[in-house]
């Protein structure tokens, strides 16, 4: 399984609240932050939901 590095690249301002909660529980908080997580399934699928928000990228 591996690695991926998540950018939060727009701001969660004008979102649903789901999306904003999908954030926090992803580790971001701000414009410009990155968090890196396992490639698991459910990671996967919380990225795919705000992938409007994020950028993904990658890493060994």
């Amino acid at each position: 399984m591996g690695k991926i590095k998540v950018k939060q690249v727009k701001s969660k301002i004008n979102c649903p609240q789901t999306q904003k909660l999908t954030l926090e529980s992803l580790g971001l908080r701000k414009v410009g932050q990155v968090v890196e997580h396992d490639a698991t399934p459910a990671i996967l699928g919380m990225v795919n939901k705000v992938k409007h928000l994020v950028s993904v990228e990658e890493t060994n």
